[in-house]
């Protein structure tokens, strides 16, 4: 500590958020994902390199970072936009780093500024107030903002999407720049103010160029995930409201902020059109004109997650009490919630004006997400959350600090900083290493590859499964291999910008249908146009729905006709996330043969072979990475893998080819050893070659 002491820089904060950088990066370049993974990973990055359009709202400024990332020449296109993640993540927590100390900062100055004033000769040759507080209590300061860094650096979630593409990484980064250019100004303008007051400038210097910044920022962020942006105005407000009060609003000031963040806004969101104009390979939406824009923009799509029904909050109750256990520790040793629940009554006695400004981070950010029902990347929404918990923490930490340096001698004290420092951290990394450390995560691409190598030459995939249909762009547009399979996504073609796509990518598949294809999309354009018109009408939404099933019934039979056809489990299984039109269509027309992860479709009830048993499962059940329950693997990838082996070994025992389908059940006992269709499947069949030996042994010789 008299080393600290004896070097005055080490006693700069920027320091040490960059210490905390470096050893975030460290970590996230160890544990990052060497391709790409699974829900949008897959479509980002095609975006990303191709400068396209990306589902709603299109994350622009996102894109055009991650396409720089992608055209360094080192490793693999899904490793630098993977990194990219790193980069903004290490960042996020460097930047955390100086929040937490620009919090305690301003509560030292306002501290300072309420005792007692001494005598004008003691005042005019003191130093400023802010210099003696720091070298007094600069050391607790240091400690508790680096345990604050590092502990969102460890956080599960932030974690998570480090290593991984996609764009919650730089939405916190940004979100937390916002923060500190706001504290940063606030606290000038308090340190201006004290000093004016106490006779020693002559009025308060202009700190307004960070006010400004932060509101182009604020402009740039909403050019990402907008909404977890947007959720933090009223945190925001109370940090300029207990600066400047109420006439901020109805300054200038305001006004320019305003028109900053919204030029920043429009410059950012430009970018769509543009990209549209070029028809990339991916122009999701195809938002050229001003309606499409803001179709976009707005996210309209998604609504339908949206509700506000107290059944609804009620049920995602239990998964954000899940979430919050989890975050920083295991959930049966919730430390970090703890410090940080005496830093939000640190706060309360200390500062009103930060616990206001975490309290409306979190309430805001609760509020919404509450009310939005989505089953995959729900955690990242609750990132706001993480970093206010993380602050609070970081100034439990400083509390319990200035409590243990009361009662203990200067070394013993130190002692006591340093484990303090280092505790919490420590158990978020060893808590969330196994679910975080993707440096072995194959996951995606093994998926893909098990499907395409079940696939004969020039075949169709049909799927409902965003799993497959995501990496699968990345396998074939960025690996450029199998570019002879074509692969749908029956979700998608409730869109008719996807029918422009396919016209690029299918040209001949789209070709053969193009007469029930027209009628179907002319239809769907007017659905675009006005959809509150269908959900009011039986006979519309029955007549598209119908132009809907003859388009995919005239996909299916004509390319059928010449080539083979294949669809994924939730196609033929009626499982979560399937349609029964479809299925019923399906089964009660075809059969299906499972080969691999796919059914292939034959006209015919004879047995076809289903093929080689040759699927990698690397990362699912060997312990290189752990998954939670609420996982997507857990959810959606490991399912359809039991249920495919499973359903290959019925087909093979259904015919007669005992010894093959204990091969199958096999491998899907050793995905999961308690799965009770495996176990029967497989004992029926040792039966059924117990009986076939029996009667061989009576036979006479």
């Amino acid at each position: 500590m008299r080393f600290i002491r004896q070097h005055s820089f080490l006693s700069k904060p920027p320091v040490w958020a960059a210490l905390v950088f470096v050893l975030s990066l460290l970590l996230y370049i160890w544990t990052l994902a060497p391709t790409v993974t699974l829900v949008d990973s897959g479509e980002l990055i095609i975006a990303a390199r191709s400068l396209g359009v990306a589902h709603p709202p299109g994350f622009p400024l996102y894109l055009m970072l991650a396409h720089l990332a992608s055209l360094v020449p080192i490793g693999s296109v899904a490793q630098r936009v993977n990194f990219a993640s790193s980069l903004f993540a290490a960042l996020a927590c460097g930047m955390l780093t100086l929040v937490v100390a620009e919090l305690l900062h301003i509560s030292e100055i306002l501290r300072a500024s309420t005792r007692p004033r001494k005598k004008r000769k003691d005042r005019r040759s003191s130093p400023r107030p802010t210099v003696g507080i720091i070298e007094s209590r600069q050391l607790p300061i240091l400690a508790a903002a680096v345990t604050g860094g590092l502990l969102f650096a460890c956080s599960r979630t932030l974690w998570s999407y480090a290593t991984i593409a996609e764009v919650y990484t730089l939405n916190s980064l940004l979100i937390l720049m916002i923060f500190l250019l706001l504290l940063r100004w606030r606290r000038r303008v308090i340190e201006a103010r004290t000093l004016a007051s106490r006779g020693t400038l002559a009025g308060a210097a202009n700190a307004d160029h960070l006010l400004l910044l932060g509101a182009i920022v604020f402009g740039l962020a909403l050019g990402i995930h907008h909404v977890t942006v947007a959720l933090t105005l009223p945190a925001l407000a109370v940090i300029v409201y207990e600066t400047e009060r109420a006439s901020f609003f109805v300054s200038k000031k305001f006004v320019y902020c305003a028109l900053f963040s919204l030029v920043a806004l429009v410059v950012v969101y430009s970018y769509l059109p543009l990209a549209a104009a070029r028809d990339p390979i991916l122009n999701w939406g195809n938002p050229r004109s001003i309606s499409a824009i803001w179709s976009h923009i707005s996210g309209w799509q998604y609504r339908v997650f949206l509700s506000f029904s107290p059944a609804n909050i009620a049920s995602q109750l239990p998964q954000l009490l899940r979430f919050l256990l989890r975050e920083f520790a295991a959930p049966w040793l919730p430390l970090t919630l703890c410090f940080g629940g005496v830093g939000f009554v640190t706060a309360l006695k200390r500062d009103h004006a930060t616990l206001f400004f975490l309290l409306l981070i979190v309430i805001a950010d609760i509020g919404y997400v509450l009310n939005y029902d989505i089953a995959e990347d729900k955690d990242a929404y609750y990132l706001p959350t993480f970093i206010a918990i993380a602050i609070a923490a970081a100034l439990g930490v400083l509390r319990v600090l200035q409590f243990l340096s009361e009662r203990l001698r200067r070394s013993s004290g130190y002692i006591a900083l340093v484990l303090v420092a280092l505790v919490l951290p420590a158990i978020a990394l060893a808590s969330n290493w196994p679910y975080n450390n993707r440096r072995h995560y194959f996951i995606a691409h093994d998926y893909v590859d098990n499907i395409l190598g079940s696939i004969e030459p020039n075949g169709l995939v049909l799927t409902l499964d965003w799993q497959v249909a995501s990496p699968m762009l990345y396998v074939q547009q960025i690996e450029r291999r199998r570019s002879d399979v074509q692969v749908v996504d029956l979700n998608l073609l409730r869109r008719s910008w996807y029918f422009d796509y396919l016209k690029r990518a299918c040209p001949e598949l789209m070709a053969r249908s193009t007469d029930k294809i027209d009628i179907y999309v002319a239809e769907l354009k007017q659905w675009e146009h006005d959809p509150e018109a269908y959900a009011k009408s039986t006979v519309l939404t029955q007549r598209i729905a119908s132009k809907f099933e003859a388009a995919f019934e005239a996909l299916v039979t004509r390319q059928l006709a010449i080539a083979p056809v294949h669809v994924t489990s939730e196609l033929i299984l009626q499982t979560e996330g399937g349609d029964v039109n479809f299925t019923n269509w399906l089964n009660r027309n075809f059969q299906a043969v499972p080969r691999g992860l796919v059914f292939q479709l034959f006209p015919d009830s004879t047995f076809h072979d289903p093929g080689p048993l040759g699927l990698r499962t690397r990362g699912l059940a060997d312990g290189t990475i752990r998954f939670e329950p609420d996982d997507v693997v857990s959810q959606k990838v490991l399912p359809v893998y039991k249920s495919m082996l499973v359903n290959r070994g019925r087909y093979l025992a259904h015919f007669g080819q005992h010894e093959r389908a204990i091969e199958a059940f096999a491998q899907a006992l050793a995905l999961d050893a308690k799965f009770d269709l495996a176990l029967e499947g497989m004992q029926q069949s040792k039966d059924q070659l117990n009986q076939i030996d029996e009667r061989d042994a009576r036979r006479p010789r």
